[in-house]
C-alpha cells in the first residue's frame, strides 16, 4: 500500500483561554480519495483544517503532506494544498480572472493562462472572467473561491462547508465538480454538516465531535457496522400501549398506534423477527403488511455524536 498523501499524528489544540479545540487526532488520507469530515458546529472541523493548512499552530502533533513536514516546512507543504474557506474573503473590486492569477502567483508559480482558463470553464466562470467579483451572485462568488484554490494546481483540495448557504442546483453542480477533480487525481477533503453530501460523494467518512475524532471508516463499511434496520409492522387495529409480553424486543408505536416499529441489528446471528411474529400471533395481534428499512448515514451520525463513539466501540 502506498504512503498516505496526508498524515496527521497526535494533533491537538488548546487555546490560551483553556479551550480544548482538538484532542489527539490521528488521520491518514489516501491519494485520490474523497474524504468527508462530519460534525456539528463547533466540533473542531475548521480547527483541524486550519492546522493542516498552516493557518493555526497545533499544541502537539505532527503533520506530513506529500512526504513533507508541514510544521517545519509550511510553505512547501502549503503549495500542495488548495483551501476553499467558509467565508467569502476576496477583493470584491478585482475581476475573476485577475484574482485567480494573483492567487497562483502567491504560491510562487509562473503564469499559466491555459490552466486558469480550464479551471474557469470547469466552474462555469469563463464567461464571467472579466467581471468584478462584486457583480456576481452568491453562488458564483462561491465558485470563485474554488477557482482561486485550484489556481496553483494543488494535489489536495480542502472544501470547508462548500455548499453552506447555496441553493440545491449549485450544490449538485459542485458535487459533479468534485467527482471531476477526483478523476483528475486531486484528493478531496470536505467538511460538512449536510449528511447527504457525505452520502453522495465520500469514499470514507470521519465523524468528529467535541474535538475528538470518533470514527473513521469507509462509508459502506461504517453503515454496515453501525447501521440498524427497522421493521415496520402495519397493524390491523391501532394499539394504544405496548403489551408487557413484547418487552424483550426494541419496539415502539408509530403513526398513531397503527404501526409497530422494531429496531434490530441486521448483522446479528438472530434478528428476533420470527420470534416477534410468532408472539404477535399468540397475542392475536393482527397485521396487514411488513416493511424493512436501513439506517441512513444521518442516523449513524446522530447516534455517534450522541453517545460519544461508544456505539463504534461496541461494533468493533
Amino acid at each position: 500500500m502506498t504512503d498516505p498523501i496526508l498524515s496527521v499524528r497526535g494533533v491537538s489544540k488548546t487555546y490560551a483561554s483553556g479551550v480544548h479545540a482538538l484532542h489527539e487526532v490521528d488521520l491518514d488520507i489516501n491519494k485520490g480519495e474523497i474524504f468527508a469530515l462530519l460534525g456539528p458546529n463547533g466540533a473542531g472541523k475548521t480547527t483541524l483544517i486550519s492546522i493542516i493548512c498552516g493557518i493555526v499552530t497545533p499544541s502537539t502533533g505532527t503533520i506530513t503532506v506529500g512526504g513533507c513536514d508541514a510544521i517545519n516546512q509550511p510553505k512547501r507543504a502549503r503549495r500542495q494544498i488548495g483551501l476553499v474557506p467558509q467565508e467569502l474573503a476576496t477583493d470584491m473590486f478585482e475581476t475573476v480572472e485577475a484574482t485567480c492569477r494573483f492567487s497562483r502567483g502567491l504560491f510562487g508559480y509562473p503564469p499559466h493562462s491555459s490552466h486558469i482558463d480550464e479551471v474557469l470553464k470547469d466552474l462555469s466562470l469563463y464567461d464571467k472572467r472579466k467581471s468584478k467579483i462584486m457583480e456576481l451572485s452568491g453562488g458564483m462568488k462561491r465558485r470563485v473561491l474554488i477557482a482561486k484554490a485550484l489556481s496553483h494546481e494543488p494535489d489536495i483540495l480542502f472544501l470547508d462547508e462548500p455548499t453552506a448557504g447555496v441553493d440545491v442546483e449549485l450544490r449538485r453542480d459542485m458535487w459533479k465538480l468534485v467527482h471531476k477533480l477526483r478523476e483528475k487525481g486531486t484528493t478531496i477533503i470536505l467538511t460538512t454538516h449536510y449528511i447527504e453530501e457525505a452520502e453522495e460523494m465520500a469514499d470514507r467518512v470521519g465523524v468528529i465531535s467535541g474535538g475528538k475524532l470518533l470514527v473513521v471508516d469507509e462509508k459502506a463499511a461504517l453503515m454496515k457496522k453501525l447501521g440498524k434496520r427497522e421493521l415496520d409492522v402495519s397493524l390491523s387495529e391501532a394499539m394504544r400501549d405496548l403489551p408487557a409480553e413484547l418487552g424483550e424486543w426494541d419496539l415502539s408505536l408509530q403513526n398513531d398506534g397503527k404501526t409497530l416499529r422494531y429496531v434490530f441489528d441486521a448483522q446479528a446471528e438472530r434478528t428476533g423477527i420470527p420470534s416477534l411474529l410468532r408472539k404477535l400471533a399468540e397475542l392475536n395481534i393482527g397485521f396487514k403488511d411488513l416493511e424493512t428499512s436501513k439506517s441512513s448515514l444521518e442516523d449513524i451520525f446522530v447516534d455517534l455524536v450522541h453517545d460519544g463513539g461508544r456505539s463504534q466501540e461496541k461494533a468493533a
